[in-house]
């Protein structure tokens, strides 16, 4: 028999999860009132997020890696691979980065993250107005670029996606960058997940 927990989630799920101490080697982040946590990553993983944060300029913008960033309304704190903010567009401390202040959020999907990558943090990205959410997939070779963000909570999307294969550019509007994916590495074959 497995027990369901139907209490609402409060507040003290967000100052339990602020006061808490992750295990060395392990990130965590609080998505619509569930703790998540997750292992290291993959070498792959980190060279993509340094290949895109070394094609995004320094002199105009800030490129953040494992910043913790809070969306209005949402019992959420997540933590993308990348955030990327105009230079001095952020406040000048904090654990917290607010997503109104963001151009583009990176998640570099990798095997036990492919869900929470395309579905629950992109209505989370969109409900926090990120005005372009960037999903790159080394398992699919191709990466995802969401923009014009709309609605809020659970029911907020982006209302353009546009898919690109790795070895192709990816055009970055916002940031009037065009991100070259030819050197980004794909992982071992897994089985082929279900989105796009």
């Amino acid at each position: 028999m497995t027990a369901v927990d139907d209490r609402p989630i409060t507040d003290d799920v967000v100052e339990f999860f602020e006061a808490l101490e992750v295990p060395e080697g392990y990130v965590a982040e609080l998505l619509r009132g569930e703790i998540v946590m997750m292992a290291g990553l993959d070498l792959v993983h980190n060279r993509i997020v340094q290949s895109v944060q070394d094609q995004i300029p320094y002199s105009r913008f800030e490129r953040l890696q494992t910043q913790d960033i809070a969306i209005p309304g949402e019992q959420s704190e997540p933590q993308p691979d990348l955030v990327v903010l105009e230079r001095g567009g952020g406040p000048e401390s904090g654990r917290l980065l607010p997503s109104d202040v963001l151009t583009l959020v990176v998640e570099v999907v990798s095997k036990t993250s492919v869900d929470r990558d395309y579905g629950e943090k992109r209505s989370i990205y969109a409900a926090g107005k990120v005005p372009a959410y960037l999903v790159i997939d080394p398992m699919a070779a191709h990466c995802v670029l969401l923009t014009e963000p709309t609605g809020d909570g659970e029911a907020a999307d982006y209302q353009v996606e546009n898919t690109v294969k790795f070895g192709l550019s990816v055009p970055l509007d916002l940031l009037d960058v065009t991100l070259d994916t030819s050197e980004f590495q794909t992982l071992p074959p897994v089985k082929r997940h279900r989105r796009p």
